[in-house]
């Protein structure tokens, strides 16, 4: 049996091998980072996301998810493969609607749980006896980035997110909990100093204080996790955006392209996850006249799914107001017309944004 540093190493090794490209080691046990999230959902910050609060208690401490857990593998994946979300200029003419970069190809939850079931696989072969694991790619009760901080593959940034400071941002998290005493990392210090950028650009005034997003202004939240109507003060703030937003990634320095760096990728797993065309800046005027079965078909595999049918053509109406492009006057007509409520409200705003333009 290997000693616990020699254990880790091969534990890394791992981790790279089958397609990951950060990884690092954290105790498996509560952090400063993880006992946040009490007071953070108390001021009310995750809006409708309840299931935060239903396992709050595994969240914060995660050997309560995995009995005996000792360690945490924190994983990190570059997602984005190195075109910045306004390069790909309209083709055509016509309003477009911009969705966040990690959307467009397979979903990512898919693509990377294979990954780390890969990995998983491989850590009894690695320690020579029966090993308890757990893995996750955001869908469990882990703090997957108080996990990733802890563990040395970047500081949680002003914005909220994880920031490596060779690789930037754009990063997916795993996590896989085991009962392996592996050799935790040493955190990566903080980064941001005085710099405040994301903060100042974010449209819809997001963040209550630096460090502290609140979910329910964040436009991520709004296209996303939100079910019902975007409130109004916040409709113009979404501009072209329709999925998701990646404004306070944008502006961040360590994103910069002289700075950031993409590694290789043998597994050809950025490949699957890069939108498909019809996704790179979709024609607006596509999406509203998308019915549910050409939605489902466009959507397959995507995490554009998450939003739901409604969701997306409610983004897109607002987005559409948004876009001062009288020609798509008939087709939010179309939608304010018809039965659906909740669309029908966001037509009409849409409407008279269009009608002041």
């Amino acid at each position: 049996m290997s000693d616990p540093e020699t254990l880790t190493e091969r534990v890394k090794g791992l981790a790279l091998a089958v397609g990951f490209d950060l990884v690092g080691i954290a105790p498996a046990e509560p952090s400063p980072q993880t006992q946040r999230l009490r007071p953070w959902l108390a001021h009310g910050y995750a809006g409708e996301m309840h299931y935060l609060a239903r396992r709050v208690e595994e969240r914060v401490d995660p050997r309560k998810v995995l009995d005996g857990a000792r360690s945490i593998v924190a994983l990190g994946f570059v997602y984005d493969p190195g075109e910045m979300a306004g390069d790909a200029s309209a083709e055509a003419g016509g309003a477009r609607m911009r969705i966040a970069r990690y959307v467009g190809g397979d979903d990512y939850h898919d693509v990377l749980i294979e990954r780390v079931r890969a990995l998983e696989d491989g850590l009894e072969l690695l320690a020579g006896h029966p090993v308890a694991t757990r893995g996750y790619v955001d869908t469990g009760p882990v703090l997957e980035r108080a996990a990733a901080a802890r563990a040395g593959l970047g500081w949680i940034g002003k914005n909220s997110c994880l920031i490596h400071p060779a690789l930037g941002s754009y990063l997916f998290l795993g996590a896989v909990l085991t009962d392996l005493a592996l050799e935790p990392d040493v955190p990566e210090p903080e980064h941001c100093g005085s710099c405040r950028a994301c903060l100042d650009a974010c449209p819809t005034d997001a963040f209550a204080e630096p460090y502290v997003l609140d979910a329910t202004r964040c436009i991520s939240y709004t296209t996303i996790e939100a079910r019902g109507a975007v409130p109004e003060e916040l409709r113009a703030g979404h501009g072209e955006r329709g999925f998701g937003c990646d404004i306070c990634q944008e502006v961040c320095p360590w994103n910069t392209r002289q700075r950031r760096s993409v590694p290789a990728d043998p597994h050809g797993l950025r490949a699957r996850l890069a939108p498909r065309p019809e996704w790179r800046q979709p024609s607006l005027a596509w999406v509203l006249s998308l019915g549910e079965d050409a939605w489902r078909a466009a959507t397959r595999r995507s995490p554009l799914r998450r939003a739901k049918y409604r969701g997306l053509l409610r983004n897109a109406l607002i987005v559409a107001g948004n876009s001062g492009d009288r020609s798509l006057l008939p087709l939010v007509q179309r939608h304010a017309d018809a039965g659906d409520a909740l669309l029908a409200e966001h037509a009409r705003w849409a409407l008279e944004q269009l009608a002041g333009d």
